[in-house]
């Protein structure tokens, strides 16, 4: 079999995978409780990026967000359930999930801030914004 029938049949698997069982493509690669993360964290960026992220943001939190420009062009990475043994600052705030971002390399320049890492808490079945982790570009 051609290296073009190869990929055209991986695609049809794929393809025919995500019709049968209704899942995008992050449900298939990070299960229905990552995909959900990746989704909020989607819509977070655009709605920050618009300057309207305060309902994200868990009740009794007061988040450094930055300004819009700030989420301009991110993009939701790799979800994961918290560990707190790699976020010791964050586990008090009791998150269940955290997920990182990237810049797009249009903005990737030495000394450039940006919102790096992400953790949410479920909150009456839904995920909320308990903490922000800033990184520098170096």
């Amino acid at each position: 079999m051609s290296r073009t029938h190869r990929r055209i049949a991986a695609t049809l698997t794929t393809a025919s995978a995500l019709a049968l069982t209704g899942c995008s493509l992050d449900g298939l690669i990070w299960g229905p409780e990552g995909a959900r993360v990746i989704d909020t964290t989607r819509n977070l960026i655009e709605a920050a990026a618009a300057g309207e992220v305060e309902d994200t943001v868990c009740d009794g939190r007061e988040l450094d967000l930055g300004s819009p420009a700030d989420w301009d062009g991110l993009s939701a990475e790799e979800p994961e359930q918290f560990v707190a043994e790699y976020w010791p600052e964050q586990a008090e705030f009791d998150p269940t999930w955290s997920i990182n971002l990237s810049l797009p390399a249009g903005r990737v320049a030495s000394g450039v801030e940006y919102p790096g890492d992400l953790f949410y808490r479920e909150d009456d079945g839904g995920l909320c914004l308990v903490d922000v982790a800033w990184w520098t570009v170096e």
